[in-house]
C-alpha cells in the first residue's frame, strides 16, 4: 500500500483526523486516570503524570470542541477505548513505576508518529488544525523524554512491553479512523 501523496485524494479527510484525534487523546486521558488509580500519590513518579494527564485533558477537549464545532462523529467504539485504556494504565502501574514509564513512552512514540503523518498529509490545508497538532505533538515529545528520564527503559521486559503497547496504539488509531 503506498503512502498519501499531496494531490492524491485524501482516505479519510480531516473529519477521519479529529475523529482518531479524539479518541486518542481520550485514550490517553484514560491511561493516565488507570496509572494514578493504581499509584495513587504513593510513587515519584505520580506528579509527573498527573502534569502529562493534565495535558491530554488540555488536548482531549480541543478535539471534544472541534467534534461540535465541525460536526465529525466521534468514534463509536469510544467505551472499548474508555475500559482498554484504563486497564492498560492500571496494569502498567501495577508493574511498577517503570512500566507506567514505560507505557507512556511507547503510546507516544506511536503519537509522535501519527502526528507527524497527519501534518504531512495536512499540509496547509487546514492551518487552525496543523498548529495544533503541531503544539500537541511537542508536547506527547516532550511526555515521552520525561518516561525515559524516569526509567522507562528499566521496566520489565522492556522490549516487549514497549512494542505490545506501540502494536496496540497503530490497531487503535487504524480502527478509530474508521469506525
Amino acid at each position: 500500500m503506498s503512502k498519501w501523496r499531496p494531490g492524491d485524494p485524501r482516505p479519510g479527510g480531516i473529519k477521519s483526523m479529529i475523529r482518531v484525534d479524539q479518541a486518542g487523546e481520550y485514550g490517553a486521558t484514560r491511561i493516565y486516570a488507570g496509572q494514578l488509580a493504581v499509584m495513587g500519590d504513593r510513587s515519584p513518579m505520580s506528579a509527573a503524570i498527573q502534569g502529562m494527564a493534565l495535558q491530554e485533558a488540555e488536548h482531549r477537549a480541543y478535539f471534544d470542541a472541534l467534534i461540535a464545532e465541525r460536526g465529525v462523529r466521534p468514534t463509536i467504539i469510544q467505551p472499548i477505548w474508555d475500559v482498554a485504556g484504563f486497564a492498560l494504565g492500571a496494569a502498567t502501574a501495577a508493574i511498577g513505576p517503570e512500566a507506567a514509564m514505560a507505557c507512556t513512552a511507547a503510546v507516544e512514540t506511536e503519537i509522535d508518529k501519527h502526528y507527524e503523518d497527519q501534518l504531512t498529509e495536512l499540509g496547509d490545508d487546514d492551518p487552525e488544525l496543523g498548529a495544533a497538532i503541531r503544539k500537541f505533538q511537542a508536547e506527547e515529545l516532550e511526555h515521552k523524554e520525561a518516561a525515559l528520564a524516569h526509567g522507562a527503559e528499566r521496566a520489565p521486559a522492556y522490549p516487549l512491553l514497549s512494542a505490545a503497547i506501540r502494536a496496540g496504539c497503530r490497531i487503535a488509531i487504524e480502527v478509530s479512523k474508521r469506525i
